[in-house]
């Protein structure tokens, strides 16, 4: 007797459906001698603070423990998991299969979190018995049966879970010990204010609170561009001039900020005749787009359509999971395995049931073509997102869907056009000594390109310009017909959205000075994963460190605060890269997980004994003040906003200390008139 442990109901029923479901029971199915239950997500989670310190330590009114800096830090000498409440009863089911059971099958999704919550509940249970691994990237019928076939020795995957354990473990340790710390000394600097701090959050914060700073501080400088336009016996086009090194009028970046210099230039060459310097025109190729990872797709989904993070992975999520339109969503790949291009031919024919609109599109794919997206070596613990051999309607999807649906599809027949071919031209042009430069381009083959709606990939557009140039022999003679100033100004950089600040904390690298940490950031993976970046970001807003303005994302009063008060360490992203560095290791099985927690408790034993020892004002926070006092206790009190209207004065020693004054002209009213 097999028992197959899924992650999620849609998944059981997924693997209930090809291995033959006979009865459907409460919390599992049958499938004849094989049985299939599920979890809901991690069915335990980490214990609180709570249990880990005194007994004797005082509690507010909810029953929670007071927290104060004798405790800290707060470091688990045995780890603690509890199983959640709303997953008792399932935990009940489980345990009673698993008892029967000849051989499980641990059904986690593919990726570490799914390996750890069903191996932490085998493990819960001391389960001594075989293990296997389903190892899957769709919820299709093809894809799931192949899976079923392909069972392996759940050890192969076993250090996937134990990476996961360990980064549970130092998030719970960073975030538990350095938000307390940080929240109690701001209570003693007189800001009553809770601060989160997290191995990943804060880094992410920096970033936009840094770029906020940049745009704020920014001074545009003016400078000028000359271009001309050029008279060739075999046509008229359009060149820009191109600045000496000993050119006078530049600044420290090249830029041509003297105007008399500009227009001395332009009145200089405005006329004359010049010579090409070179000529030359050489076909070219564009190769294929590469299928989406997560992080890509969420770039261009936010830029495209205004979708946040979040959005962007429910929807993938529910494409996979719900529709089972696309493969496995969490993904930090964008090449696909070798092996998948033989499954073309049935995704194609599926499409043609699934999205009828694009037919024609369809029918000119050829699944001869293989595109060098196809490639094992390049290919991670899982493949970019594409589309499956699942049938369905997408006139049943929302819009939201149906707009990542059309993405993921247009990209995935992409790989089965030519390459987009072009004649790309070049021309340095030399006129009284001055450098003119030119440069155009004509497809001869439009390939690929022709999946996509509005004629563009979503990859980055070329350098080269959209105009024609004529054709010429260098030497040729030709002539400056009119040369033109062009006034500019430098740009601040933009605010970061959704897109562009996953894509930032992926190459974290390039927000990084130091040549030794960039390297070390650049040969990792960013900060984050793939599966965690956009609930990052949301947690930041709900935790009201950043807010939305539009598609802008900016940091808020109280985030600027955070970052200002905080160390270097602790909001730098080279700790965190190191982190995910050793957390390859552990998934590699080159290192083990209490090594990696005994680094992370010496990192928080080293933050908490800096941040106990003074205090801090936060700028955003609630201010106690330090003139008004309460009457009652003597502590502090806070000037508040009313729920009807104007403000009042409340004790800082709340809930301990309930005392309040009405506010009059800025000042708490220690003797209001009671009114009979």
């Amino acid at each position: 007797m097999r028992v197959f442990i899924a992650e999620k109901p849609s998944v059981a029923k997924a693997i209930a459906e090809i291995l033959g479901a006979t009865n459907k029971k409460d919390g599992y199915i049958e499938c004849g001698s094989d049985y299939v239950t599920w979890c809901f997500g991690h069915m335990f989670e980490q214990a609180e603070p709570d249990e880990y310190t005194p007994d004797n330590v005082p509690r507010n009114e909810s029953g929670k423990k007071i927290w104060r800096e004798d405790e800290l830090p707060i470091i688990p000498e045995k780890w603690i998991i509890n199983p959640r409440e709303d997953a008792e009863k399932q935990l009940k089911t489980i345990r009673h299969l698993v008892e029967r059971a000849d051989t499980i099958v641990n059904a986690g999704d593919p990726d570490r979190e799914g390996q750890l919550l069903v191996d932490e509940i085998l493990d819960d249970m001391g389960c001594t018995k075989p293990v296997l691994r389903y190892w899957c990237n769709a919820n299709d019928t093809v894809s799931v049966t192949r899976a079923l076939k392909g069972l392996e020795n759940n050890d192969k995957y076993v250090n996937f879970g134990r990476a996961a354990l360990a980064r549970g473990r130092a998030d719970w340790l960073v975030g538990m010990n350095l938000s307390r710390g940080f929240t109690l000394s701001a209570a003693r600097g007189g800001s009553r204010v809770l601060l989160t701090v997290g191995r990943v959050q804060t880094p992410t914060l920096a970033l936009v609170v840094a770029r906020d700073l940049e745009i704020e501080n920014f001074k545009p400088i003016p400078y000028h561009n000359i271009k001309a336009v050029f008279k060739h016996d075999k046509g008229v086009f359009v060149a820009a001039w191109q600045a000496r090194e000993d050119q006078p009028g530049l600044d420290s970046e090249g830029r041509l900020i003297d105007t008399k210099e500009a227009d001395k230039l332009v009145a200089a060459l405005t006329g004359k005749s010049g010579k090409v310097v070179e000529y030359k025109q050489e076909p070219k190729k564009k190769y294929h787009p590469k299928a989406y990872s997560l992080g890509s797709i969420t770039a261009v989904a936010s830029s495209k359509f205004g979708y946040s993070g979040e959005q962007v992975l429910a929807i993938c999520q529910s494409l996979y999971e719900t529709h089972k339109l696309t493969s496995y969503p969490r993904s930090d790949s964008s090449y696909l395995p070798e092996s998948q291009h033989a499954d073309a031919p049935q995704i194609l024919d599926s499409l043609r049931v699934t999205y009828p609109g694009i037919a024609a599109l369809i029918d000119k794919a050829d699944p001869k073509v293989k595109s060098k997206t196809f490639d094992d070596s390049k290919v991670t613990a899982h493949h970019g997102i594409i589309p499956t051999m699942h049938k369905g309607n997408v006139e049943r999807l929302t819009p939201e869907e149906r707009n990542i649906y059309d993405l993921i599809v247009r990209t995935y027949l992409a790989q089965f056009y030519p390459v987009h071919e072009y004649k790309a031209t070049s021309i340095i042009i030399d006129v009284n000594g001055e450098t003119f430069g030119a440069g155009g381009r004509v497809t001869t083959k439009n390939g690929w390109k022709d999946v996509y709606s509005d004629g563009e990939d979503e990859e980055e557009k070329e350098n080269e310009s959209e105009q024609t140039l004529p054709s010429m022999r260098n030497g040729d003679e030709i002539i400056c017909a009119q040369a033109q100033r062009q006034d500019a100004k430098t740009k601040a950089p933009r605010r970061f959205n959704d897109g562009t600040l996953n894509t930032a904390m992926e190459n974290i690298h390039k927000y990084v000075e130091d040549p030794a940490q960039k390297k070390l950031l650049r040969e990792g993976d960013g900060i984050g994963t793939s599966a965690t970046r956009a609930t990052i970001v949301a947690d930041l807003k709900k935790r009201g460190f950043i807010e939305n303005k539009g598609k802008d994302i900016i940091s808020t009063k109280l985030g600027r605060g955070l970052i200002a008060i905080l160390p270097e360490l602790v909001k730098s992203p080279v700790m965190t890269a190191i982190n995910e560095r050793m957390l390859l290791e552990i998934e590699q099985g080159k290192r083990d997980v209490d090594s990696f927690v005994k680094i992370q408790e010496k990192f928080v034993r080293e933050q908490i004994k800096v941040i106990n020892a003074g205090a801090i004002k936060v700028a955003g926070g609630v201010q106690i003040s330090d003139k008004y006092k309460c009457k009652v206790c003597g502590k502090g009190l806070i000037r508040r906003p009313s729920k009807k209207s104007g403000h009042f004065w409340s004790c800082s020693g709340y809930p301990n200390c309930k005392e309040s004054y009405p506010d009059i002209k800025g000042s708490p009213n220690y003797n209001p008139i009671k009114r009979a």
